[in-house]
């Protein structure tokens, strides 16, 4: 499996995908691919990098797996495609952005307009089995992703970083919040409590508009 990568990124990365656990998660995924229905499709496992290029991340949102519902999973994470029923987690940011910031809850779950504008939509890990939640997971891929948010706090200043429940804090841990904006708030999922009322969207735009970048249209 060539690692079919926006150029930007593969660049920075060609080293992370030259080390032994990169290359046994590739044959790894390379074998699941054959025998299974994985989520993402293969073409869409690095949409996120795909649709938002190194020099232009503003804001890393990050997520735990991608949905494992059919038709669902798009390779950024909360994101679903369009046609599909919003998910729980992500209705419950729509909420909060249309209380923070009141813009009104859209018909389309899909973030690509996100991405579009410098939001990284980073899950920790890129794959799943269909119907099989975590199935991926401690195969490489967080390790993979902890190199890409360090190569994201090394290179870059001024980023806003999301980080939204215990497992995103944990995974935050390599970010500089000297040189970055770091958000905490519980995970948006029903099942936790505390995520509507952060203000992030507020938060990010603001920090953004000081520091003369263009805001988000959330």
């Amino acid at each position: 499996m060539d690692v079919k990568i926006e150029s930007s990124w593969k660049e920075r990365l060609k080293n992370e995908f030259e080390k032994d656990y990169f290359i046994k998660l590739t044959d790894f995924l390379r074998e699941e691919y054959k025998t299974k229905t994985i989520f993402p499709a293969g073409s869409l496992m690095f949409n996120a990098f795909e649709k938002c290029p190194f020099d232009q991340v503003k804001v890393v949102i990050l997520g735990q797996d991608p949905y494992h519902g059919e038709g669902e999973a798009n390779g950024l994470c909360f994101s679903v495609n369009d046609g599909i029923k919003i998910p729980p987690s992500l209705r419950n940011i729509f909420k909060e952005i249309l209380e923070d910031i009141g813009k009104e809850i859209p018909k389309s779950g899909n973030l690509e307009r996100w991405a579009n504008q410098g939001v990284f939509l980073l899950n920790a890990t890129l794959t799943v089995v269909k119907d099989t939640a975590g199935s991926h997971q401690k195969k490489g891929w967080e390790e993979f992703t902890d190199a890409v948010i360090k190569k994201i706090s090394d290179e870059k200043e001024g980023v806003v970083f999301m980080l939204w429940g215990k497992y995103a804090h944990e995974k935050g841990k390599v970010i500089d919040e000297k040189k970055h904006l770091v958000l905490k708030a519980p995970h948006p999922s029903p099942l936790a409590k505390g995520f509507n009322g952060n203000k992030h969207f507020s938060q990010a735009n603001e920090y953004l508009k000081n520091k003369g970048e263009n805001e988000i249209q959330w």
